[in-house]
């Protein structure tokens, strides 16, 4: 029986081909592991009323660690078009799977390094090595929405926000709310687990992204949290940064920044952005880490205009096996498969098209499983 079991779920697009090419240099590295694969995504949405069936929950918990690919995502209207006639009037409703399974499993951790290899054609500069620490089950993301505003709902408002009666022109059918939830306990855990990492890593700077001078109540909390947490790690530098001005920062002058640390919304926006700093989605892996599970993918969404191509690039999703690796504690596998990618970059025969090259995505992946020793 293997050590470790690893559920693979692919997903939509783009996710099944990087996955696949991905397992190339995975399967080099000798894991004593065994791989079971399930179902995610827009094709079970359409035909099943659920994008994320419960027997691939079932899988999940049966299992050590995850590995995810891309799935399609779609507005609710569009959802419903393509859900199959027969489920249309049962009261089925999209929810974003990685969504879902974040809350499930309280992955409150989005992992997301942002480092520039040497070689990279795509590099803003180099030198760039920052790291993003994301809330990923609270803020803006948390699911709490109305449309239409409930009645009771909006009378609460009005009584305790005055800023409300701005809105008496709308009726109930014409607003729609979403509200931006952080709790004492998911502000504070989060920027606990930047600076252990920072701590570990020999990290010496921790930034908060927040936006207190607006969002005052949500911003403040954070911050507050922040603080507190700080004075247990005297020797790393804390600051506070706007989002709007660090995003202006991020592009001046990247280097700067060690490890960044923000709520949802925020973490997303910028991870994003940082991504590019470093060639873009294709280099770009997180990881999805709770107390006692986690689950790893590239950054990049299921392009389903890619898909069946074989041209997109693997790298994020090979760079996300090696976050797996590394919390799985399999060091040594997690510096090899790095230094492989590193070396393939660094010579530059291998490219996929985003890189300037026209190496097909399992071309690449197998130029890194032959560094591999």
């Amino acid at each position: 029986m293997a050590r470790l079991r690893i559920a693979v779920l692919p997903g939509d697009g783009i996710g099944r081909e990087v996955m696949e090419a991905a397992f190339l240099p995975l399967e080099r590295l000798g894991l004593d592991a065994e791989y079971l694969w399930g179902d995610i995504g827009w094709e079970f949405w359409k035909k099943e009323g659920s994008a994320l069936p419960q027997r691939t929950i079932d899988l999940l918990h049966s299992t050590e660690v995850c590995l995810f690919g891309a799935i399609t995502s779609k507005t609710a209207d569009e959802a419903l078009q393509e859900l199959a006639p027969s489920l249309r009037e049962k009261g089925f409703k999209y929810i974003s799977p990685i969504v879902q399974l974040r809350q499930l499993f309280d992955l409150y951790v989005n992992l997301r390094p942002c480092k520039a290899f040497p070689g990279n054609p795509l590099n803003y500069r180099e030198g760039i090595d920052l790291v993003i620490f994301r809330e990923n089950t609270e803020g803006l993301y948390a699911g709490v929405e109305f449309h239409p505003l409930p009645s009771e709902v909006r009378r609460i408002l009005e009584i305790h926000h005055p800023a409300m009666k701005r809105f008496s022109f709308a009726s109930d059918g014409e607003i729609a709310v979403s509200l931006r939830l952080m709790t004492k306990r998911g502000c504070h855990r989060i920027v606990k687990k930047a600076f252990e990492y920072a701590k570990q890593f020999g990290r010496k700077r921790v930034t908060l992204v927040e936006k207190a001078n607006v969002l005052r109540e949500t911003g403040g909390l954070m911050i507050r949290e922040a603080q507190e947490v700080a004075q247990a790690y005297p020797e790393i530098i804390f600051d506070v940064v706007n989002v709007d001005a660090l995003a202006m920062w991020l592009v001046k002058t990247p280097e700067q920044y060690d490890v960044l640390v923000a709520e949802n919304l925020f973490g997303d926006i910028l991870s994003d952005l940082a991504a590019q700093l470093i060639g873009g989605l294709g280099f770009s892996a997180s990881g999805n880490i709770g107390d006692h599970y986690a689950i790893f993918e590239p950054t990049h969404g299921s392009a389903p205009k890619h898909a069946g191509m074989g041209k997109v690039n693997p790298l994020a999703m090979i760079n996300a096996m090696v976050l797996m690796l590394d919390w799985l504690g399999e060091l040594d596998q997690s510096k090899t498969l790095e230094k492989a990618v590193r070396q393939v970059i660094y010579e530059g025969k291998a490219r996929t098209y985003d890189m300037g090259g026209s190496a097909s995505t399992t071309e690449m992946a197998r130029a890194i499983a032959k560094k591999i020793a």
